[in-house]
């Protein structure tokens, strides 16, 4: 499965209130838009986050129980945080991909990484080819 992460360089203010820094992280990794008027994908990725800490996982409907929000809803956002590669479905439900947001964010970089390796093979092949 194909994974799109877009980066967004945002200046980062230091914040005491964990989920202003939640916040900020998922910002950077393009995860919210402007769209979100109510901050639902947020709230689905804090309660992912929240969740991984404890190693479980949960389902669309709990996940739409807990934060009072339609199962479509939820699905909208976890199909978008899926697509990103930082959300996984398990047999139970969904989990972030990493049991913390540190190694999630190694994972995320380790990608990225080989991305841009193939592109600077890619690109010095047909830089070759055009001579």
């Amino acid at each position: 499965m194909a994974q799109k992460v877009t980066l967004v360089k945002i200046r980062r203010i230091p914040q005491e209130n964990v989920n202003q820094e939640l916040q900020w992280v998922g910002n950077s990794l393009g995860l919210f838009n402007l769209r979100d008027r109510d901050s639902s994908c947020f709230r689905v990725f804090i309660t992912l986050v929240r969740t991984a800490r404890r190693n479980d996982s949960l389902s669309s409907d709990e996940i739409a129980e807990k934060l009072h929000l339609s199962r479509g809803t939820v699905i909208h956002h976890l199909t978008r945080l899926m697509e990103s590669g930082i959300v996984v479905r398990e047999q139970k439900g969904y989990v972030l991909r990493e049991s913390n947001l540190q190694k999630l964010i190694t994972d995320i970089r380790r990608d990225m990484d080989e991305v841009f390796s193939e592109l600077q093979n890619v690109a010095k092949d047909i830089d070759e080819r055009l001579g």
